[in-house]
């Protein structure tokens, strides 16, 4: 199987590091194909504008979408993105590795998605949810937090980490068409000892290796929606 990890930690060293550079070395060993994009290595700039493009459809009004759309027809993206875009198309499963900072993603990363994710490439004209243009594919998060997960239940002060994470994993993976499989969480990161530590690991590697066996989070279907998308009764 093809692996994309997108990366985003500043700090190599960080559990995060260890994080993607162990999946590496468990996937490649074991007959799998592994493409990183660490961010913070890669200067990635999250900054989404004009520079998305080598196109301009409309040079007096920048509305994104517009520009996205034309980009999609006439190969208009800046070689950065479509960098990325070539990586989505080539995985066969999508993992997100980072540190849950104020309750989401890294700056950096959700500047990622604001970029790459692009209208007419990634989305639109009806393809989204189960009819993304991403079927077929399996995306998970990879993350660590900095308290312990008495604190992201129903019931702690944080609130539930399902709930945190639904933006996530309904509103940018499933949303593009990718089977959601439940994240992998390491709990108190900056607080845990060694031992933990390697146990995290062993668990990482189980969950990698066992990627095909793992169900998917479970989501309503588009043909359990009615016409102004809402639940039928």
């Amino acid at each position: 199987m093809k692996f994309f990890i997108v990366h985003a930690h500043p700090e190599p060293n960080s559990f995060n590091g260890t994080l993607t550079r162990y999946a590496k070395e468990v996937l490649k060993t074991t007959g799998h194909e592994v493409i990183i994009s660490d961010l913070y290595a890669m200067q990635f700039n999250p900054v989404s504008d004009q520079r998305n493009f080598t196109s301009q459809k409309d040079p007096n009004y920048f509305k994104q979408q517009v520009e996205e759309m034309y980009a999609t027809v006439v190969d208009g993206f800046a070689p950065d993105i479509k960098a990325e875009m070539e990586k989505l198309d080539w995985c066969d499963v999508l993992i997100f590795q980072f540190p849950l900072w104020w309750f989401g993603l890294p700056g950096i990363l959700k500047g990622w998605v604001d970029r790459v994710f692009a209208m007419g490439r990634i989305y639109g004209d009806g393809r989204f949810y189960d009819n993304g243009v991403f079927q077929g594919k399996k995306a998970m998060l990879s993350l660590t937090t900095s308290g312990p997960l008495t604190m992201y239940t129903e019931i702690g002060i944080n609130g539930d980490i399902h709930t945190i994470l639904y933006p996530i994993n309904h509103g940018i993976f499933r949303f593009v068409g990718f089977d959601v499989l439940p994240p992998f969480i390491v709990w108190n990161a900056s607080r845990i000892g060694d031992e933990r530590r390697q146990a995290y690991l062993e668990e990482y590697k189980q969950r990698l290796l066992m990627i095909n066996a793992t169900p998917p989070i479970v989501y309503p279907t588009l043909a359990d929606f009615d016409e102004d998308f809402q639940l039928k009764q």
